[in-house]
Formats: C-alpha cells, sequence, structure tokens
C-alpha cells in the first residue's frame, strides 16, 4: 500500500480523486477543473492508475478513469481504525474522570 499512500500525498492527485468521486470522466473534462496541463493530469493520473487508486476505461477512442472504491475503502478502513482507537482512550478517560469525581 506504499504506493497508494504517496499517490495520496499530492494535493494535486487529492483534486483529482475527488473531481472523480461524482463519476466517471475523460482527461478533457477533467482539465477544465485544473490550471495545469494536460501532461501534467495525465502524470496524476498515471500516479493514480498505478497506485490502484482510479479504475481506466476505454470506449473507443475516449479513456474515461473512475475512482476505485475498494482501494478507497481499504485506506478508510485503515484510518478509521486510528479513530476508533482514539474514541476508545477518549471514553476511558472521560470515565475515569467522572470515577474520580464521584470520590
Amino acid at each position: 500500500m506504499g504506493s497508494t499512500w504517496r499517490a495520496m500525498a499530492d494535493e494535486s492527485r487529492r483534486q483529482v480523486l475527488l473531481l472523480l468521486k461524482d463519476g466517471e470522466k475523460t482527461p478533457t473534462e477533467m482539465s477544465k477543473s485544473f490550471d495545469f496541463s494536460m501532461a501534467a493530469l495525465s502524470t496524476h493520473l498515471r500516479v493514480l492508475r498505478d497506485a490502484d487508486l482510479v479504475r481506466e476505461r476505454r470506449v473507443g477512442q475516449h479513456r474515461l478513469y473512475s475512482v476505485n472504491t475498494e482501494r478507497m475503502l481499504e485506506m478508510r478502513l485503515f484510518l478509521e481504525g486510528f479513530w476508533e482507537d482514539a474514541i476508545v482512550n477518549l471514553k476511558r478517560h472521560a470515565e475515569s474522570k467522572a470515577a474520580v469525581r464521584k470520590d
């Protein structure tokens, strides 16, 4: 999953993913939302594809890109593990403070 996290580290690639969350788009459609060149967008898409964060589908001469929801779910579950641990620790802390106040 290392390349996945490296791919996500770039703000422009995160913006591409946000753009694709509403459905598949062609690079031409996506390019209208960015200030960088089509070549730069192609590089970002290649990095995201290599990291398995986006999927590419060809229809005739067109390439359509979409978010790989399975991979994003893996990342979400990984991060939620941290959140759940933090909530459990906060609950323990609050309960210990409440127990001290009762005494």
